[in-house]
């Protein structure tokens, strides 16, 4: 608290410094009386929880004097601090707000000052202060990184308050853009890695219908290690993938575009299903950037006539299978995830499907939510029962497990169990005969 004026009653500076020891006095004035006397009056204002730190750089005295009573005679609100030579401001630039630039410095001159310090403190806002007889360098140092500068014998208190507030705002504003520029940057990446993680399916033939959804674990993840793809190959047989990168984040991401495009362009290639599973775990091995990465996968290839056909399972969930009358787990030999798998062979298992029907394929991250605030997850079981209320009373529509709007619900219905938003990612491929 500052030395109480004179004038002021003893015992209310006592009072004051007792109670509202966070008060600054600032100063006197009057307060007229209708019958025109006056009484004295103090005008009190809450000293600032946390000054703003302001370094002076500067070798002449009589220049940092000046500077010091300036910002004296524009109050409170900062705490000034003084160096005579740039390598002297080291220790104090960490905690700084602001620094009061000198650009004629004993041991640094012109803009190699300012490089310098912007180099030490790019955080710090900067104000270069020049004399009249050069200050074109105030122009060229805000060209170089400055916020401001000031001329030197030309600046009142309050100006110089001002200039340091307006320094900071433009620093924190320079620091935004950056940030936004960044941000922009980082989307545009992650909208092509999105393109390459979930593709547009391959289909020609118009008795199937397909739906997706896809959405990254956690709050601040745009993309995850799941992936997914369909491809209507030559031969007429249809081929569905979908995947999960153990692991979250851009690498797990980035490996698992790498191995759907290679399973897509396998399987284009018109390779057998044991022997593109093979190449994709190959492939796996080959660009994974820990020992410990690996993939489970779910691989379901429907004969042309689309009654029935082959799944593989490395590791990953099964399938549900929606009829007319009930949902139920497509049953298959469970196999190894690629990149855990030393034989390289996932046996295929025949599948029957009938006349009229739809598939739910997913990824664990569908599952593995948790339902309330126990420790009881989802699982299969209770995904069967969210499918069920979600088609409605028998018989089910299996139609609709293809729309994308029910595997959005189903999705939402799941993290709202969660109580929040899933840890692990999810995709979702619905898939339906017509």
């Amino acid at each position: 608290m500052s030395a109480a004026p004179a004038g002021l009653p003893p015992a209310l500076v006592r009072s004051l410094k007792r109670h509202s020891p966070r008060l600054c006095l600032l100063h006197r004035v009057d307060v007229f009386e209708g019958d025109g006397g006056c009484l004295p009056d103090w005008v009190l204002m809450a000293d600032s929880a946390e000054q703003v730190r302001v370094l002076l750089i500067e070798d002449d005295d009589g220049d940092a004097f000046l500077v010091e009573e300036l910002l004296s005679e524009a109050g409170t609100g900062i705490a000034l601090h003084r160096v005579r030579l740039l390598a002297d401001a080291g220790k104090l630039l960490p905690d700084t707000a602001c620094v009061l630039l000198d650009l004629g410095l004993p041991d640094s001159q012109g803009l190699d000052s300012l490089r310098l310090l912007l180099q030490q403190a790019p955080q710090a806002a900067v104000v270069v202060l020049t004399g009249v007889s050069d200050e074109y360098l105030g122009a060229e140092a805000v060209r170089a990184g400055a916020q401001d500068y000031l001329v030197k014998g030309d600046v009142s208190g309050q100006m110089l308050h001002r200039v340091i507030r307006y320094a900071m705002e433009r620093r924190r504003w320079d620091d935004a853009q950056r940030q936004l520029q960044a941000a922009r940057l980082s989307a545009q990446e992650n909208a092509r890695l999105e393109r390459g993680l979930l593709p547009s399916p391959l289909l020609d033939d118009t008795r199937l219908s397909v739906g997706t959804r896809y959405r990254a674990g956690g709050r601040q993840r745009l993309l995850g290690g799941d992936f997914y793809d369909l491809v209507q190959a030559p031969d007429g047989w249809v081929h569905v993938l979908i995947g999960d990168v153990c692991g979250h984040g851009p690498a797990e991401a980035a490996l698992g575009v790498c191995l759907r495009v290679a399973w897509r362009t396998l399987v284009l290639a018109g390779h057998q299903p044991d022997d593109v599973l093979s190449a994709v775990q190959g492939m796996l091995r080959h660009e994974q950037q820990e020992d410990a990465m690996f993939a489970t996968i779910c691989v379901l290839s429907l004969e042309p006539g689309r009654r029935g056909g082959v799944l593989r399972l490395a590791g990953h969930p099964a399938p549900l299978l929606v009829t007319a009358d009930q949902v139920t787990e497509l049953a298959a030999p469970a196999c190894p995830p690629a990149g855990l798998n030393d034989t390289g062979k996932w046996p295929g298992h025949d599948v029957q499907l009938g006349d009229r029907w739809a598939l739910l394929l997913y990824t664990d991250g569908l599952i593995e939510g948790r339902v309330g605030r126990g420790s009881d997850r989802l699982g299969t079981e209770g995904l069967i029962g969210l499918v069920r209320d979600a088609l409605g009373a028998p018989p089910f529509d299996p139609g609709r497990v293809s729309d994308e709007a029910l595997l959005g619900q189903l999705i939402d219905q799941v993290r709202d169990l969660n109580n929040g938003d899933l840890n692990d990612d999810v995709a979702l491929i619905g898939l339906g005969r017509r």
